[in-house]
């Protein structure tokens, strides 16, 4: 990896210790010595001076950590783990038993003429009997219009693995469906081994379009913002390696924590948006100070003193507000957290080690692959900000903050109303964990199937189960409890008559399935299981099992489980994220306004996309025009999962811009000059960023699964009001009001510990340029500053 003249950046201690007497007029000042550079310039210090050592060693770590994960494999959650509260206790008692229900079919054979579908059913029953794959199979039950039969089965073996082997079934289905295809018969299938099948491909199918997809139009959209192939590969390149590395360590760290099938589609989408982010804010620093006359030198030390630095802040930031989900108590946030902290740590190390070294050998060959046209337009916007002017960057920004900063107060109002406008709609929010059957996309075949069925043969909700274990299930007080239980539920308006009871006495373990009433999601439906939590149950089966363990589960208790400890658990990690980002912007920016500015924008962002996930899903404002359906709801644990990545993605734009600012106003510049430079110097990266994250998101927002239509749109429309409403309107205009009161901190605080900035870096005039710039690296024993390198 040899140096080449002119194009490569110099490594050595210039780059490490640019505070010592080789820069004129850095002595000391009012007695005070000069602080030494911040940790972010003395990682990218290390990187140039190794940058051999560090592009090698990162590229090991990748693999390493990618041929590990592949060597341990991928640990997901039990049944068990995934729920919550007494269905977790109920379904344990089970796996701990070796209980399994095996998997349940439906198949349906309808006709236009009554008792048309029997021979077809009779072929149907014969051809699944043949697969060697079924067992109890029941039926043809007919309709009440005598037009239709319903099958029914299980499948032989572990519940778990039924998905794998039902493809006999369904292609014995199929070649009866196909021999009778014209003559007015339908077939549809339906069961948990279907559904099994079709979710793990759907997933798998699901992943890959993200993956082959969101890169790709990341890739693209860096090249539009940059104009070079070199330039807009890094951040792409610096993200995917990142995810490789991480998706690695969280496999062998799943078999620790244990973890859900959507994880990775999390970190992917995570990785991406902070990987790219982190990236394009750091080249696109060192590329505007070569573009205002920087050597390539001074120019990567000052990207790596200050975006680095707002990366460290970011990355930090993201980090600990990712970590209040493990107060939420459940499993699956706690993947989450593990999965999105070890994707934004390896991409935030990577930013500030990795790219220094990659920029310090590049050199100008970061501009390989420039199209004519940027490359015009870059020497345009050169010659312009040597001249002390924006380069024609920043129009749009110029445009929209001109009346903002001429009347802060009428345009912060408005800007608010704005955000409580989109907002309102959250306030009727309706929450539940949607069932596969709202999670599929309406068309589909298996949805088209289940709806099919339920509509000829309606059977009212899933039971509820009862899980019972005792001393001796044979005893003559638990038969009695038994069938006393079952007596009562029969005669209860609550329940239904179909009251079955199935006892493992191998296991001294007994399961009863309840039927309830309304339709399993109503609220007489959750009348009914805490009518069986609060008084069947503890009045017949409690005192007779084992230690108390008689519990309440089926799909609407489990629902219920997981709302009520979602209920329980958003508290104390709302409490946990607004207290941390507070408290990590009060010790950044040593301002109490500006970390409460932090706070109240961040909510603002989290309840305008709480409003427009609401209005689309739940009442179904636009949600054709987005590609997506209503479902009447919103899946239950996604209000705290996008409060939480918001709150920490949402700081990338305010550390970026806000440090900007306060960069601007150390150099002595006044409250509007300020606010005026810190937003157009940074609307062009925030801009690209934003169009950036919002397009990974839109990605997941086209994926099939409900779940992540929500989280992606959710997500994209929160990203785009904060890079835009928030960061272009309200916070210039709520910083304008406050003038000088910006960097207000009490004297009770002025001892607070800070995230060191490094020594700032000073205002001078490079030669041949009239704006200020950065202090230029001076030869030993010279005392004239080094010429600055061309521009590119």
């Amino acid at each position: 990896m040899r140096d080449t003249p002119g194009q490569a950046v110099p490594h050595g201690d210039a780059f490490d210790d640019p505070y010592g007497d080789r820069y004129p007029g850095r002595g000391r000042q009012g007695g005070r010595r000069p602080r030494g550079p911040g940790l972010a310039a003395r990682l990218g210090g290390w990187s140039t001076r190794h940058r051999r050592t560090a592009v090698f060693g990162w590229l090991l770590f990748v693999v390493l950590a990618a041929c590990l994960g592949g060597v341990t494999g991928v640990a997901e959650v039990s049944e068990s783990e995934g729920m919550s509260g007494d269905s977790a206790r109920a379904e344990r008692i089970l796996e701990d038993a070796g209980i399994e229900a095996p998997a349940g079919e439906m198949i349906m054979v309808s006709a236009s003429s009554p008792d048309g579908w029997r021979q077809v059913a009779r072929e149907v029953t014969g051809a699944v009997e043949a697969t060697g794959e079924a067992r109890h199979l029941r039926g043809p039950v007919p309709s009440e219009d005598g037009r239709a039969g319903l099958l029914q089965f299980r499948m032989h073996g572990d519940a778990e693995t039924s998905g794998d082997r039902v493809q006999p079934v369904i292609d014995a289905v199929e070649k009866v469906r196909a021999a009778h295809k014209g003559e007015g018969v339908t077939v549809h299938q339906y069961g948990e081994a279907s559904a099994d099948k079709w979710l793990g491909e759907m997933l798998s199918d699901d992943f890959a379009k993200a993956e082959w997809t969101a890169v790709p139009l990341a890739l693209g959209i860096l090249l539009v913002a940059f104009g070079a192939l070199v330039a807009a590969l890094l951040p792409v390149a610096l993200a995917v390696t990142a995810f490789v590395a991480a998706n690695g360590l969280l496999a062998v760290v799943s078999h620790q924590l244990h973890i859900f099938d959507t994880t990775s589609s999390v970190m992917l989408l995570m990785g991406l948006a902070v990987g790219i982010d982190y990236c394009l804010f750091y080249l696109r620093r060192e590329r505007d100070e070569r573009a205002a006359g920087r050597d390539a030198q001074t120019a990567l030390r000052v990207a790596a003193a200050t975006s680095g630095r707002a990366v460290l802040v970011s990355g930090l930031t993201v980090m600990v507000a990712m970590a209040g989900l493990f107060l939420s108590g459940l499993l699956m946030f706690k993947g989450f957290a593990v999965a999105t902290i070890l994707v934004v740590l390896i991409a935030m190390l990577g930013s500030v080690t990795i790219l220094p070294a990659l920029l310090s050998w590049l050199g100008d060959r970061v501009e390989r692959g420039r199209l004519p046209r940027w490359r015009r337009r870059g020497e345009a916007r050169g010659r312009a900000r040597r001249k002390g002017g924006h380069g024609g960057s920043g129009r749009i920004s110029a445009g929209v903050l001109r009346p903002v900063l001429a009347a802060p107060g009428v345009f912060a109002v408005l800007a608010t109303v704005a955000m409580l406008a989109l907002s309102a709609p959250m306030l009727g929010m309706k929450t539940e964990q949607l069932t596969l059957d709202k999670q599929m996309p309406s068309g589909s075949p298996l949805r088209v199937s289940s709806e099919a069925i339920n509509e000829t043969f309606p059977g009212g909700p899933a039971p509820a189960h009862v899980v019972l274990k005792a001393q001796d299930v044979d005893s003559p007080r638990v038969r009695a409890a038994l069938a006393d239980f079952a007596q009562r539920a029969r005669a209860d308006k609550h329940f239904g008559k179909g009251v079955e009871t199935t006892v493992h006495r191998a296991a001294d373990v007994a399961e009863i399935d309840v039927p309830l009433a309304g339709n399993g999601t109503d609220d007489a439906s959750k009348a009914a299981v805490e009518r069986l939590r609060d008084t069947l149950v503890p009045q017949t089966l409690t005192p007779v099992a084992r230690g108390g363990q008689a519990y309440v589960s089926g799909e609407l208790a489990s629902s219920m489980d997981f709302n009520d400890q979602l209920g329980r658990g958003i508290v104390p990690v709302l409490v946990f994220i607004t207290a941390v980002t507070f408290l990590l912007m009060l010790v950044s920016f040593r301002s109490l306004p500006v970390a409460l500015a932090s706070v109240v924008l961040n909510l603002l962002s989290v309840g305008a996309a709480y409003g427009v996930m609401t209005a689309v899903f739940q009442h179904g404002w636009g949600a054709e025009m987005l590609g997506t359906e209503a479902v009447g709801a919103i899946e239950s644990w996604m209000p705290l999962f996008v409060l939480v990545v918001l709150f920490g993605l949402s700081m990338d734009y305010h550390v970026f811009v806000v440090s900007r600012i306060r960069e601007a106003h150390e150099r002595g510049a006044a409250t509007r000059e300020a606010i005026r430079e810190g937003v157009r110097a940074t609307a062009g990266a925030v801009t690209g960023a934003a169009v950036i994250m919002v397009a990974v998101f839109a990605v997941f927002g086209t994926l099939s699964m409900q779940d992540m239509q929500q989280m992606g749109i959710g997500l994209a429309v929160a990203v785009l009001l904060d890079a835009t409403l928030v960061r272009m309107v309200l916070l210039p205009a709520v910083m304008m009001l406050l003038g000088e009161r910006n960097w207000y901190l009490p004297r009770m605080l002025r001892g607070l510990p800070g995230l060191s900035h490094g020594d700032p870096v000073e205002a001078e005039t490079v030669p041949g340029t009239a704006g200020p710039a950065y202090a230029q690296p001076v030869a030993a024993g010279s005392s004239d500053p080094a010429p600055a390198a061309r521009s590119r």
